[in-house]
């Protein structure tokens, strides 16, 4: 099967959505595809080729808009370049179905979309227009899947599903057994979406409480000047770390902390990072604009708050600090609760969804 994967970014570009198309189109090799990348930025990943996609005067025009519009509308140029494809698989929103979709079509090209996060709320009107070439779809979600169905997309063309996990790479680090006790970390770009600054709020509450408590924000991005301002004792940013440093640093926590809050542009899918926590046999507190459905079914398996609520995320530290619950019956919860979500069932289902609409081998 030849497949083409579009993405704007792939790492080390940072993001959830960027390693999970990575790991996608290796686990794809892996499995005997012939596999092309088309992105921005960020490097094509192992035993994939990549697709030149070249600056086209409408990419010019339409990045006066957005350059994730001027990426889709260069990208559907460069269509012709990639020689007989079996599927289209598009990582983003109704902006890359909107360009490449008609190129698509025009070629014979089925196209599948991942939507990784929620829908933006002020192009709703445009998407039944965009979406009208997309033969399947992914969320990686329940709350994408809502969305997609209230501009139009049939349940029957959405599948739920989540990013995998590495789960043989978590378990040394899940099994050292190190801890640092009122240790508190969170994992993310540092951006409006995920709120720190709500994070930075109840933790400076929780440090009169618990005076011991740390709090440990790991991840890079444009709010990080405005959320360092805001910090106080106790604080300490990391800046980017690998994936092994994430693994390390949140295996050693008391709990992993993600205050993540919907905005009219752009929204939480199911992050790996909180998947990846639960893995690490960390105690997980979620907001509850962040929702685990449908892969995650024990929901005793983490702790929620009220999004946008400092009190109600406070109470959940020290709760989770304070618990006396053996830290292996916790780590055991979590693992439970993630078992099912080994990467290799990642392609597995996506090719099963690819077999659902027709699109199979040359």
């Amino acid at each position: 099967m030849r497949i083409l994967q579009v993405s704007y970014r792939l790492p080390p570009e940072p993001g959830g959505l960027e390693r999970h198309v990575q790991r996608l189109a290796r686990e794809q090799v892996r499995s005997g595809h012939e596999v092309l990348v088309a992105r921005r930025s960020g490097h094509a990943p192992e035993g994939t080729r990549a697709l030149r996609v070249t600056p086209t005067g409408a990419g010019r025009i339409a990045s006066l808009k957005s350059d994730v519009l001027a990426f889709a509308v260069d990208c559907a140029r460069a269509l012709r370049k990639a020689g007989p494809l079996d599927v289209v698989h598009l990582h983003g929103d109704h902006r890359e179905a909107l360009a490449i979709g008609p190129a698509a079509r025009r070629l014979g090209i089925p196209v599948v979309l991942t939507v990784h996060g929620s829908l933006s709320a002020h192009h709703r009107a445009i998407m039944p227009l965009a979406f009208r070439h997309v033969r399947g779809f992914v969320t990686v979600g329940k709350r994408p899947a809502a969305e997609l169905a209230k501009v139009g997309v049939p349940a029957t063309r959405i599948h739920q599903m989540s990013s995998g996990l590495d789960l043989a790479r978590m378990e040394p680090f899940r099994e050292s057994h190190r801890f640092d006790p009122g240790l508190i970390v969170s994992v993310g770009s540092l951006e409006k979406v995920k709120n720190h600054a709500l994070t930075l709020d109840a933790f400076r509450r929780l440090r009169i409480l618990r005076p011991h408590a740390r709090l440990v924000i790991a991840g890079d991005g444009p709010e990080r000047r405005h959320l360092e301002r805001l910090a106080g004792p106790g604080v300490e940013f990391t800046g980017r770390l690998t994936e092994d440093e994430v693994y390390a640093l949140v295996s050693r926590a008391h709990a992993f902390v993600l205050a993540s809050r919907r905005l009219p542009s752009i929204g939480e899918g199911i992050p790996t990072a909180a998947l990846e926590a639960l893995a690490l046999g960390t105690a997980v507190i979620l907001s509850s604009d962040i929702s685990l459905d449908p892969v995650v079914t024990d929901r005793t398996a983490y702790r929620t708050f009220r999004s946008g609520s400092a009190p109600e995320l406070l109470a959940q530290m020290a709760a989770a600090i304070d618990d006396d619950t053996p830290r292996a019956e916790v780590a055991e919860r979590g693992r439970r609760a993630v078992a099912g979500l080994d990467w290799p069932a990642v392609p597995a289902a996506v090719g099963g969804w690819y077999e659902r609409f027709g699109i199979g081998f040359r």
